[in-house]
């Protein structure tokens, strides 16, 4: 039986436009939408009201970059599909794309299975796969093909981590060259595994173990020179470019030269490199540990071109990379050797929280805030409209944001599975009160009321900026 839900007095706030105005919401998708207070939507009626004035009404924020379950350094991230989607959901993100991963040797067949199992019955909010590519060969590039068309339409590379995930230039190119003619999109952890391989084992070496050392290894030239490289190899493959986590000025200017000159080039960053730093790799006692992430954390100088880039646009959406470890048993794995910290931090619960802290502080526009967490994302994974805004047939995944509400970020109160926050102690303005997923309440005045299994699987189309 339908249920009809009506949100009244708030401000819609989309990528394109703020507007007080009325939601209505029917079969689980958005209905109609009129200005508050006009005959129009003064003669809706509905099963359930819900009250939003002083609140924003936005979309359910799009995470496209998470790691559930995920396989690293002889361990798994800690958050599984159901503990993570609930905790995405605390935070108004309505829809994840995580990554499913083919091993060396297996197919990329058997990966996305792998991962269709682990998701099946257990996500609170709708979700879809990328899928990472280890082993570029013949029989892979022909799959690639299939994969997009059943929705599987991105795919993940890696210049990092020789002997894990790593592919060589002429591997990168012919999957490259693939994706141009399938109409997938590539995504590349942009770094010289190669060359921070060298620094790691002279690292060692000289006894520089401690977790900030992860940092001065990986240096911010790799990230550049490995995005450059990237940049010119789907140049060569006529082929889209989507770059992930990136967090260094230097690899920031490869972008903004490469869209300069026309290019079909794309970047994400993460909410850690806008607001932590190497100040939190170098902190005492084996606790920058918790900060190890790749590409790392930089100097704080780095931020300003970051946010220059959001504001640009040079830097197109904002994801978590939320691959999180416990301090407890996981981080821990690495003392005495930083190369054997896992990589990863905790933060799907955080990302539009701490967005709307960059409005509040003046570095984003309310509406660029939602471009970047929801619409974009939306469309850049081929979502969109039916995820990333609040428009007539869209999906209802529907967020009521109380923008003046105070928090304090902390592991005692996140739903995250893991044992620490990276923003432990941060106070934010702003908070998720209550979420709706294809019009079901998943959230309600700060309760969580979903459950496992509501979020269904979502087949993407192509990239929605692309001739």
């Amino acid at each position: 039986m339908s249920t009809r839900t009506l949100i009244r007095g708030g401000l819609v706030i989309t990528a394109a436009e703020e507007i007080h105005a009325d939601v209505l919401i029917e079969d689980g998708r958005i209905a109609a939408l009129a200005a508050s207070g006009t005959a129009a939507a003064g003669a809706w009626t509905a099963e359930r009201v819900v009250d939003a004035t002083g609140k924003y009404v936005i979309p359910g924020g799009v995470d496209a970059h998470t790691h559930m379950e995920f396989p690293f350094g002889g361990t798994f991230s800690a958050d599984t599909f159901e503990t993570g989607t609930r905790a995405a959901a605390w935070g108004g993100t309505t829809t994840i794309v995580d990554f499913a991963v083919q091993g060396v040797g297996h197919s990329l067949r058997g990966g996305l299975d792998a991962y269709y199992a682990k998701a099946d019955g257990k996500c609170a909010i709708d979700y879809a796969f990328h899928m990472i590519v280890s082993d570029v060969n013949e029989r892979t590039l022909k799959e690639m093909d299939l994969l997009v068309e059943e929705g599987v339409t991105s795919f993940k590379l890696f210049m990092a981590y020789p002997g894990v995930f790593y592919s060589d230039d002429g591997q990168i190119l012919r999957a490259m060259q693939r994706a141009s003619a399938n109409g997938g999109l590539i995504m590349m952890h942009a770094e010289n595994g190669i060359a921070i391989d060298v620094l790691v084992e002279q690292a060692l070496a000289r006894g520089e173990t401690d977790p900030r050392y992860h940092g001065e290894v990986r240096k911010a030239l790799l990230e550049a020179e490995a995005t450059h490289r990237a940049i010119q190899l789907a140049r060569v493959a006529d082929a889209p470019l989507y770059v992930v986590h990136v967090s260094a000025q230097e690899a920031v200017a490869e972008l903004t030269a490469a869209r300069d000159k026309g290019l079909h080039v794309f970047g994400e960053t993460c909410p850690q490199y806008l607001f932590l730093s190497t100040g939190n790799l170098a902190e005492p006692d084996f606790d920058g540990a918790k900060y190890v992430c790749s590409t790392p954390l930089r100097p704080r100088e780095h931020q300003a071109a970051l946010w220059r880039g959001l504001r640009t646009n040079d830097l197109q959406v904002v994801s978590t990379d939320h691959c999180p470890f416990c301090f407890t048993g996981q981080k821990e794995l690495g003392r005495g050797d930083f190369s054997k910290i896992p990589n990863g931090l905790p933060g799907v619960e955080n990302r539009m929280d701490l967005l709307h802290q960059a409005v509040v502080d003046g570095h984003l526009s309310r509406r660029r805030w939602i471009e970047i967490a929801c619409a974009t994302p939306a469309r850049m994974f081929g979502l969109y409209p039916k995820k990333g805004t609040i428009a007539p047939g869209a999906d209802a995944d529907v967020v009521i944001y109380d923008p003046h509400a105070e928090q304090v970020i902390s592991a005692e109160t996140h739903h995250m599975n893991v044992d620490y926050s990276a923003y432990e102690g941060k106070r934010v303005t702003g908070r998720v009160e209550t979420v709706l997923s294809r019009g079901d309440l998943v959230i309600e005045d700060r309760r969580f009321v979903g459950r496992p299994g509501h979020g269904l699987y979502t087949p993407r189309s192509t990239c929605q900026y692309l001739d």
